[in-house]
């Protein structure tokens, strides 16, 4: 089932789209602050966001850039609002919005928007709601550049450390044993790293972390990523 994560504070507004795009089809999320979408979002990716310009905690337009800057592209997100001078909406396409509709809108119209803006997301190449970023806490890994971020600043990592680093945000929320994890970062000569590697290699990427809180040692056992 497609998803939509619908950010919007109205619980009236919210419930009658909510109601309609589910008969449609679709699995609707509905987040009524902008800091409960920021937790949805690097928990699981939609294939659509919502999005409304007040919010209890800031606004659209904010929420909107912070979406474009921690996940790129892969989102589309369709504004919704009752600002509709051309000011506001040229603002919420400058701050990454891919469509924009005014309050009070007809439900019929936005889905054809929405639909609309799904089509050229595809016809983009876009995987919207397929996370090829892995995200945990601050920390942001892209597996096809091989580029690891927090909060938004590059960090280098040796070979070694980047695997064992991506191996762990590949099964976050799991905890990998020592064992498993020695066997998963198999070097290039055919050589296991050795457990007393493999502790100085954790020691090293949490020192570049800066000892993140995201980082568990589970005693005695391995290591987990979780947020």
């Amino acid at each position: 089932m497609r998803e939509i994560y619908y950010v919007e504070d109205d619980a009236g507004i919210s419930g009658m789209v909510k109601a309609y795009l589910e008969g449609k089809g679709f699995q609707v999320t509905v987040l009524s602050t902008a800091a409960e979408a920021r937790l949805a979002l690097k928990r699981h990716l939609p294939e659509i966001v919502l999005l409304d310009w007040n919010l209890p905690d800031g606004t659209g337009e904010n929420l909107c850039r912070w979406i474009r800057r921690q996940f790129g592209e892969q989102i589309p997100i369709l504004l919704l609002t009752v600002r509709g001078e051309t000011k506001d909406v040229v603002k919420g396409f400058e701050n990454g919005a891919d469509d924009y509709l005014v309050k009070p809108f007809d439900l019929d119209i936005l889905y054809s928007r929405l639909l609309a803006v799904l089509r050229r997301a595809e016809a983009a190449g876009i995987s919207a709601g397929k996370q090829k970023k892995l995200y945990c806490g601050k920390l942001c890994l892209d597996p096809e550049k091989q580029d690891v971020y927090e909060d938004g600043e590059p960090l280098v990592f040796t070979p070694t450390e980047y695997r064992v680093l991506l191996y762990l945000m590949e099964h976050k929320g799991k905890t990998i044993g020592r064992e498993r994890l020695l066997e998963a970062i198999w070097d290039i000569s055919g050589n296991y790293v050795n457990d007393n590697t493999l502790t100085v290699t954790v020691k090293r990427i949490r020192e570049k972390l800066k000892n993140p809180f995201y980082l568990k040692t589970v005693r005695s056992f391995g290591y987990r990523m979780e947020d």
